[in-house]
């Protein structure tokens, strides 16, 4: 090491010391994050601009000024477009559902949708208008549409306060709070998504009262089993609830309180650290796992039980569920016009995911297909999409039945015959292999009058969802599976049309694997009983008008739960404007959300250039930070002073957790992945640029700013040196990132309309892709 320069001092790298044997550990609580052996400001030394933005009056000035822009720049202009823009025809629509208590389905928690319904009830929507299309107009169908966006406006800009207050309980400075809360503020991307009918306002917005209840329940970390310690474990629970509940990828929020309470159990349970007992381990671990755990899964039950009671009618979402769910409809189809079938009634049968009939006609197939195999050249049993006579099928028992009364009913495990009423055949499925698959079997049928293939023409109606052994089989809510005895295989169908041989319909086969849960199918209509009549005759379907039926609340919300992951697990089709996690970072790509052709405007979804990368590089200094940290420490230097390093390590290292819990899961899923999918990240990577500018500019830390005890060894205070060069840099670096929103604003907020030279300037990334822009030309 250089020796020091004449009339200057200069740092020393402190040599790390051996640990004193400590003679008892128990209830021995010292600030273990904070801790450091010299003071090194004082507040007297302070000029007197930073202590007055330090002070309380002087903190509250610069909040409500961030507030009030940032409600400033979410409701400029918010009633344009007064157009249905981008997943405005979801959400909106969701948002009419619950207005007229029509039940729907969708891949997301009901509480963000709810609260929009809410908004349009409040401001006077009466349900009617549906949001069908993108570019419908609000104006002309007279819909309150900018109450409704003003709920995720009033939510966005309330982040922003928010995100200042996770700096200053952070034990940050104001300004440095304040350069967080900026990188909100003024970014793109916040404010387009803060100005429209879409979940993700809510979700950052209760993600991030999810860390700031967090942070002041861990401030409180010497004063346990306090009312104030449980109040903030509480709240933390609840609105980490109100996070997953919003979205379904807030249940990473989740999993982030989740990792960040493991790391803090494991310290409380090193009795060389902390010294406690396991008495003392086991209660705080309890007390964790009721605020967030148990509590919080009561909270987001009870979002759905109100989705359940609110949207207590049939409606658009009814298909998407089982029978006795959907019985518990007012007005469903199943629940009015399910009528019990019995032996030798003619039915018609549909798939329930393609909607295809079960058809035959007297076509063959051909002899051979086009890759060489052989079919049985037997009758042709396909799938067709439009009603017709050869849709025909009468179900035949293979048992002895009472002459009359429901005895007569087909119920679930019954072993029957399908007779084709149009050409007198029997379905029947064999070991032969269908037409477009080489691995199912092939569907034919066989005559009446031919026993000797008896046993081929055996099928058993298995009624989905675990239906009881004596369940009546019904048409419209009797969803079941035709398994052939011998062979076990199930009828299904996929979407592939057969050849022109076959008139590109269907093809129908046998899947070997007889739990395939799309090889569900329905009785669509009774066409007739035994002796020609109307089954609605029938004595026993002549009763009163039948009442929703009931269903538990804990079985409605798994069917439901396990439809959502399926579903959205499901959404892997290609979009033009999805794009990788790796590129989210760095605006690599964005997302068209609305155009409009006349007045050449456009809202194209991207974030403040200069604020994303400078989120970029906090990240990497703070990675460079810690690993040439760990390097020099493992080298018996001490480079950085102990209350610096904890604070880093404690702090902002939970601020990269909440990044990385956020992000990284979004490169193991195989569905549609969209830049906003990264927002919550960005609110975390902005939270870290902010302390990295501080550990930057300051050699010292605010301390302390936990809560202490009678038992808490308290070290002398000491302050952060921002200075006027802090003050300086915020200013000039705000001022730089208000220019970049102003420049990209008219992609923001869709006007005004840009010229086509325009829209090439806007173009800050070639990846870009803006609707509108100029050909480039060149000269010859």
């Amino acid at each position: 090491m250089a020796s020091p320069s004449k009339g200057k001092s200069t740092p020393r790298l402190r040599r790390t010391q051996p640990e004193a044997a400590s003679s008892s550990y128990e209830y021995d609580q010292v600030q273990e994050d904070e801790h450091h052996a010299e003071i090194y400001q004082t507040p007297g030394s302070r000029s007197e601009v930073e202590k007055f933005f330090e002070s309380p009056s002087g903190s509250v000035i610069v909040v409500t000024a961030l507030t009030a822009l940032a409600f400033a720049l979410r409701f400029y202009k918010i009633s344009h477009p007064d157009q249905v823009v981008f997943d405005e025809v979801h959400f909106g629509k969701f948002a009419a559902y619950y207005i007229t208590h029509q039940y729907y389905f969708d891949v997301h928690p009901p509480l963000a949708k709810l609260l929009f319904g809410l908004a349009g009830w409040f401001v006077g929507f009466d349900g009617s208008f549906l949001f069908e299309n993108i570019g419908d107009s609000y104006t002309t169908n007279n819909v309150p549409y900018v109450g409704m966006r003003a709920l995720p406006a009033v939510l966005g800009s309330l982040t922003v306060p928010v995100v200042y207050a996770i700096m200053k309980e952070s034990g940050y400075s104001t300004v440095i709070a304040a350069f967080s809360a900026a990188l909100i503020l003024f970014d793109n991307a916040h404010v387009a998504q803060s100005r429209l009918i879409l979940l993700d306002a809510a979700l950052i917005f209760f993600m991030s009262l999810t860390i700031y209840s967090y942070i002041k329940f861990r401030k409180f970390r010497y004063s346990e089993f306090t009312v104030e310690w449980w109040t903030w474990l509480l709240l933390t629970g609840f609105f980490m609830a109100c996070t997953w509940a919003s979205k379904v990828n807030g249940i990473l929020t989740v999993f982030c309180i989740g990792v960040a309470v493991l790391i803090e159990l494991w310290d409380i349970l090193d009795v060389r650290k902390e010294g406690h007992t396991m008495d003392y381990f086991y209660s705080h671990f309890l007390a964790r796992a009721g605020g967030l755990i148990l509590w919080p899964f009561i909270v987001y039950l009870s979002f759905f039980w109100i989705h359940f009671r609110v949207l207590s009618q049939s409606g658009p979402g009814d298909s998407f569920m089982s029978p006795a769910f959907q019985e518990t409809l007012a007005g469903n189809e199943l629940l009015m016009q399910s009528h019990d079938v019995y032996y030798y009634d003619i039915l018609t049968f549909r798939h329930k995911d393609t909607k295809v009939y079960l058809h035959s006609h007297p076509d063959k197939y051909p002899l051979q297909y086009e890759d060489g195999r052989v079919s049985s050249q037997g009758q042709q049993v396909t799938g067709y999409a439009h009603n017709d006579t050869n849709n025909h099928w009468r179900i035949l028992p293979t048992k002895s039945l009472p002459e009359t009364g429901r005895g007569r009913i087909v119920r679930n495990n019954d072993v029957v015959q399908l007779l084709h009423m149009a050409t007198n055949t029997l379905l029947l499925t064999h070991d032969v292999a269908s037409p477009l698959m080489p691995t199912n079997q092939e569907f034919t049928t066989w005559s009446k009058e031919d026993y000797s293939r008896h046993n081929d023409t055996l099928f058993q109606i298995q009624l989905a969802w675990d239906a009881p052994e004596s369940e009546p089989f019904k048409s419209k809510s009797g969803y079941f599976k035709l398994i052939h005895m011998p062979t076990r295989v199930a009828l299904w169908t996929h979407p592939k049309p057969l050849p022109e041989w076959a008139f590109k319909q269907q093809e129908i086969n046998g899947n070997k694997n007889p739990s395939e849960r799309s090889a569900i199918w329905y009785a669509e209509d009774i066409i007739a009983d035994q002796f020609g009549d109307d089954p609605a005759d029938r004595d026993e379907d002549n009763r009163p008008v039948k009442k929703p039926k009931s269903m538990n609340f804990f079985k409605k919300y798994a069917e439901l739960q396990l439809l959502m992951f399926q579903h959205n697990a499901g959404l892997t089709a290609s979009h033009p404007y999805a794009s990788g996690p790796i590129n989210w970072p760095f605006l690599i790509s964005g997302i068209s959300f609305w155009t409009d052709n006349d007045t050449k405007k456009q809202i194209y979804l991207t974030g403040n250039v200069i604020g994303w990368w400078t989120c970029v590089v906090g990240l990497s200094i703070f990675v460079g930070v810690v690993v040439a940290d760990l390097l020099a420490r493992r080298r018996a230097m001490d480079p950085i002073p102990d209350p610096v390093r904890n604070r880093l390590w404690n702090n902002t290292g939970f601020f990269l957790i909440v990044w990385a819990v956020h992000y990284v899961p979004f490169f193991l899923m195989n569905r549609q992945l969209f830049v906003h999918h990264y927002l919550p990240s960005h609110l975390a990577s902005a939270l870290i640029a902010g302390s990295m500018l501080s550990f930057v500019l300051s050699e010292t830390i605010n301390y302390p700013i936990s809560h202490p005890t009678s038992k808490t060894r308290l070290r002398p205070s000491q302050y952060a040196d921002v200075g006027y060069k802090g003050l300086a840099i915020f200013a000039v670096y705000s001022f730089i990132l208000f220019m970049m929103f102003i420049f990209i604003a008219p992609l923001t907020y869709g006007t005004p309309g840009l010229t086509g030279e325009q829209v090439n300037s806007k173009r800050l990334l070639s990846s870009w892709t803006l609707h509108f822009a100029a050909k480039k030309t060149h000269d010859i």
